[in-house]
């Protein structure tokens, strides 16, 4: 892969004065991007709840609810 320097180059860039400095008014050089930053990814997980935790949770969650239902009733009986 070549890459190439993200840095402008201060003799070909207009609105430079000698030191590299923008003179009042002027707007600076935008920074260039840098298409091949990062590593390669050859593996990505699908994202979101896998089924096993999603089930678990909503196992608890009714245990949950019928423990309070079952409280509710003896209560009122």
């Amino acid at each position: 892969m070549t890459h190439t320097n993200p840095d402008p180059e201060p003799e070909r860039t207009t609105g430079l004065e000698p030191g590299g400095g923008v003179p009042p008014g002027e707007t600076p050089p935008g920074e260039s991007s840098m298409p091949g930053a990062g590593p390669l990814e050859t593996h990505n997980p699908t994202t979101g709840w896998a089924k096993g935790p999603l089930a678990l949770i909503l196992v608890l969650v009714v245990l949950v609810a019928a423990f309070f239902l079952v409280y509710a009733i003896t209560l009122a009986l």
